[in-house]
Parts: C-alpha cells; sequence; structure tokens
C-alpha cells in the first residue's frame, strides 16, 4: 500500500516562489496535486505519468507551476512560481493509476501542506 508524505509548504509574499514534494513509499503509475480551500471542493492542480509522458495542469497555474520527478527515487517536485494570494490553500498530493482532473481517481493521498500567500 503506497504512503505519500508532502513536505515544504510555507508562507511566501506575491512573486515568490515555494518548491512542494511528495515522497512515495512505493512506485506509483500517476502522481498529482491537488489543493483546496475550506469550505470549497478539492481544486486540480497538476498530474503526471511516472514515465513523464504525460503531464497535465489547471489552467490557473500553467506557466507558473511545474510538476517534475525529483533526484530522490519515487518523488515528486511541484515547482511554484509568480504565486499569488489565490494560491493560498491546503496542497495535496495523491497516487493513482490513471493521470486524471477527477479526486476520485486517486486512491491514495497525503496529509497535505499548507501553503500562504499573503504579503
Amino acid at each position: 500500500q503506497i504512503q505519500l508524505a508532502e513536505s515544504g509548504g510555507g508562507l511566501v509574499q506575491p512573486g515568490g516562489s515555494l518548491t512542494l514534494s511528495c515522497a512515495a513509499s512505493g512506485s506509483p503509475s500517476v502522481m498529482a496535486w491537488f489543493r483546496q480551500v475550506s469550505g470549497k471542493e478539492r481544486e486540480f492542480v497538476a498530474t503526471r505519468r511516472w514515465d513523464g509522458g504525460y503531464t497535465v495542469y489547471a489552467d490557473s497555474v500553467k506557466g507558473r507551476f511545474t510538476l517534475s520527478r525529483g533526484n530522490t527515487r519515487n518523488t515528486v517536485i511541484l515547482q511554484m512560481n509568480n504565486l499569488k494570494p489565490e494560491d493560498t490553500a491546503i496542497y495535496y498530493c495523491a497516487a493513482g493509476m490513471v493521470a486524471t482532473r477527477t479526486p476520485d481517481d486517486y486512491n491514495r493521498w497525503g496529509q497535505g501542506t499548507q501553503v500562504t500567500v499573503s504579503s
């Protein structure tokens, strides 16, 4: 059973950058990031097939966020640049079999890490 652990959240000023990391205990086919603000539904951010053949971003983060494999085994990195206040949320790493934008298609989730963009 794959377990996920996120790290790297924090407080950053608008226009700044943060790097989130997600380490998996096994070898998932797909890894993704979602985010959630209290009282709202979980929102798709990015998803990536482990072999790197398919990576998709939400329109709201395209051109600012990059999802890639980390240097450590079974780790993905979400590089977030030019952050905006509306990016403030709890960010969750997820693992699944198919790269979709739907949270229900992912069967493993991390505990979440808070990202706050504020001056």
